[in-house]
């Protein structure tokens, strides 16, 4: 398989990375103290680039590009853990209205989102870690969903409820926001008799739901990818700058060897994540193989998340676990990562469940 990236996206890439040059910790951690909890100005300028109407059809005022593009803004994002919600605005909830939407709700809303005007938000758990949570009576909801991503700031809920997608003004809602232990921003939600419209025709949107969950879990394979890179390369980095007795610590050949190992890591799940966006982008596979391709790149994101995260803050010593040092928070988000749409013991589970489809295999004599 080809992997190389063409002409168009390597142009992509190299907008955002220039975009994204100069954004470091300090700054992160200034705009993650408060809400909307992402810096609103990158916002825009990702907007105006036309990065937040990727994947949506012209039509509905978007760019019509497909998954490849979107991982590439993805990765870019993870290298700096920018604290955009790309993923859970434009991949999640723009890409149930794409999917589920009318005409009208589409143009309005993927517009208002293309533009920058409209920040959507996937209201899908509960707190106790299921899809319920809220009970449909008529056109109102009730009940609660936590946590939601950068609900603080959301112009628009897509609701997950009895099966069926929704859409409710967060001002008819009761929003509490707070920090997640990444940096991040996520909220509350709770619905008391809220007025809302059915997205789309208002029928089961179970299996619809399900395959934009598998896409939006291999853009965050993406983001995760970006992170990894970065803490591979500040290890190694500081491993080749930093002394001890007398020399860098590069020269010490067990040192070098975890080294290696991080990088083994990086560089088999980058194959496995790439080969899933490929098998998302293209049009012969059926939904199964999307979401089988999402479970396999999630575990192997999980595995060598940890293992890079947790690497990168041993071979750093102290300063690895300061507030000041970026290596801490790129393994607090591969952690919270790990943990959206399903961490790699739940990924297990999804992948076990599909050993009985696969033909026997007669063992050798």
């Amino acid at each position: 398989m080809d992997f190389t990236l063409d002409g168009e996206q390597t142009a992509l890439r190299d907008a955002v990375r220039g975009l994204l040059k100069g954004y470091d910790n300090e700054h992160r951690r200034e705009v993650v103290a408060e809400d909307p909890g992402f810096d609103e100005s990158l916002w825009g300028k990702l907007a105006e680039m036309g990065v937040l109407g990727l994947p949506f059809a012209e039509d509905d005022g978007g760019m019509g590009a497909g998954p490849a593009e979107v991982s590439v803004v993805a990765e870019e994002l993870g290298r700096v853990i920018a604290p955009e919600p790309f993923v859970e605005a434009v991949v999640l909830a723009g890409g149930l209205v794409a999917a589920l939407g009318s005409d009208e709700q589409k143009k309005e809303i993927l517009g208002g989102l293309s533009s920058g005007e409209l920040v959507p938000a996937f209201a899908w758990s509960d707190p106790t870690g299921g899809e319920g949570g809220v009970s449909v009576d008529g056109d109102t909801l009730s009940g609660v969903k936590e946590p939601v991503l950068n609900a603080g700031r959301a112009d628009l809920f897509v609701v997950f409820a009895d099966g069926r997608l929704f859409l409710v003004d967060p001002a008819d809602t009761e929003v509490t926001s707070y920090s997640t232990f990444d940096g991040g921003r996520a909220a509350h939600v709770s619905f008391d008799k809220s007025p809302a419209t059915p997205l789309g025709e208002g029928g089961d949107a179970t299996e619809a739901t399900k395959d934009v969950i598998a896409a939006a879990t291999i853009a965050y394979c993406h983001e995760a990818l970006g992170a990894m890179d970065s803490a591979l390369k500040m290890t190694t980095e500081y491993l080749t700058t930093r002394k001890q007795f007398g020399m860098t610590l590069n020269r010490f050949q067990a040192l070098t060897f975890r080294a290696a190992d991080m990088y083994t890591s990086l560089e088999l799940t980058r194959s496995i994540v790439t080969w899933a966006t490929m098998v998302l982008a293209d049009e012969d596979s059926d939904a199964e193989k999307k979401r089988e391709a999402a479970a396999r790149a999630k575990l192997q994101v999980s595995k060598a998340g940890r293992h890079i995260g947790q690497e990168a803050i041993q071979l750093h010593g102290g300063i690895g676990m300061t507030a000041e040092y970026a290596v801490g928070h790129l393994t607090a988000r591969l952690t919270a990562i790990d943990h959206l749409l399903g961490d790699g013991r739940q990924q297990i589970k999804n992948l076990s469940r599909r050993l009985t489809s696969y033909d026997v295999v007669e063992p050798l004599p």
